[in-house]
C-alpha cells in the first residue's frame, strides 16, 4: 500500500458478470463509501484498493467473485484538518459552495490541499450516507480563484458528479486578458484532440501603461477540458493576465497571479430539484484593475 496509515474500510465481493470488466469501469455504486468514478480512479491509483489481497490496477479485469478492498480513513478516526480560513458561500446537510483562495490545489497528495481544510470549516451531515469529509465535485486549478462546489454526502456527490457529466451545470469565470476584445467572441478549438468549447463576452476595457489594453471578460465553458479557458483565449491572442503556461513571457505579470476567478454557479439540488445559483466574490486586484465596473 503506498498509503501506510490507510485502514480497510470496505469490502466488498464482485458478483457474476456477463462479461469481464475492467476495474475502472466498475459501478463505483457497488461501494459505500466511494461517491464517484473520478474517486474511484484516484483510489487505485494512490494504491487504496487490493483484489484479492493485491494492489489493483485500473486495467484489471473482474469476472465475478473477486474481493475488492478498499482502504482509506475511517469515519471514527481522528483526521489531520488542515486550518485555513476560507469564505462558505453556502451550505445544508447536502453541499456547500466556498470561495475558493488563489494559489491552492483543491486536492491531491500534499497536505496543503482545500479538501483537507474542509472538515474544519463546514457543519458535519447527519444523513445517513454522510462523507467521513466533504469533498471537492469539480476542480479550479491552483493559481485560479473562485466558486467551488463540494459534496457532504455520497448521494449528492453522484447526482452533481453527473449534473456536470451532462453538461446540466453553468459556468462563468471572470477573466482579465491582454488586448482589446470583440463585444462577443467564441472558441471551438479541440484541446489535445478533444472537443471544446467557449464563449466569451467583453465587460470593459481600460487603457494600461505597460500593456496597452487590458480587458474584463466573462468567459463561459461549455466543455469542461483542463485549462480549457486559458487555452483558447491563449489562442485568440488574448492571453490572461498573468498566465505563466499560455502567456508571452515577455508579458507576464510578477507577484500577482492569474487573473481567472470562477464567478457563478447554476445547478439543480440533488435532493430537492430546487434550480440554485450562487456567485463568488471577485477578488480585489480585479477590482483595483477595473475601479469603475459594477461589481454587484
Amino acid at each position: 500500500m503506498e498509503d501506510n496509515s490507510a485502514h480497510l474500510i470496505e469490502t466488498h465481493t464482485v458478483l457474476d458478470l456477463q462479461k469481464a470488466e475492467r476495474l475502472s469501469d466498475y459501478s463505483f455504486e457497488n461501494f459505500e463509501l466511494i461517491p464517484s468514478r473520478k474517486q474511484l480512479k484516484r483510489m487505485i491509483k494512490e494504491g487504496l484498493i487490493r483484489i484479492n489481497g493485491n494492489q489493483a490496477f485500473t486495467g484489471d479485469f473482474l469476472k465475478g467473485g473477486e474481493v475488492i478492498e478498499v482502504y482509506g480513513e475511517r469515519a471514527d478516526q481522528n483526521l489531520k484538518i488542515l486550518n485555513l480560513d476560507f469564505e462558505v458561500i453556502y451550505e445544508d446537510q447536502d453541499l456547500a459552495l466556498v470561495n475558493k483562495p488563489a494559489g491552492i490545489e483543491v486536492s491531491g497528495n500534499k497536505f496543503r490541499t482545500l479538501e483537507n481544510a474542509f472538515p474544519g470549516g463546514f457543519e458535519k451531515s447527519t444523513t445517513p450516507d454522510a462523507l467521513p469529509r466533504p469533498q471537492a465535485v469539480h476542480r479550479l486549478d491552483y493559481p485560479t480563484s473562485g466558486i467551488l462546489l463540494v459534496g457532504k454526502t455520497r448521494s449528492a456527490i453522484a447526482s452533481l458528479n453527473k449534473a456536470f457529466e451532462e453538461h446540466r451545470v453553468q459556468k462563468t469565470y471572470m477573466a482579465v486578458v491582454h488586448g482589446k476584445c470583440k463585444s462577443e467572441f467564441s472558441s471551438s478549438q479541440p484541446i489535445e484532440g478533444k472537443e471544446s468549447q467557449s464563449s466569451f463576452e467583453l465587460l470593459q476595457s481600460v487603457p494600461s501603461q505597460r500593456f496597452e489594453t487590458l480587458s474584463l471578460v466573462k468567459c463561459m465553458p461549455h466543455t469542461g477540458r483542463r485549462h480549457q479557458l486559458r487555452i483558447h483565449l491563449a489562442r485568440l491572442g488574448h492571453p490572461i493576465l498573468g498566465d505563466r503556461l499560455y502567456g508571452e513571457a515577455e508579458r507576464i505579470l510578477k507577484g500577482k497571479g492569474l487573473y481567472l476567478h470562477a464567478r457563478s454557479l447554476k445547478f439543480e439540488h440533488p435532493a430537492n430539484g430546487e434550480s440554485l445559483e450562487f456567485q463568488a466574490k471577485v477578488p480585489t486586484k480585479f477590482q483595483k484593475l477595473f475601479p469603475e465596473f459594477s461589481w454587484e
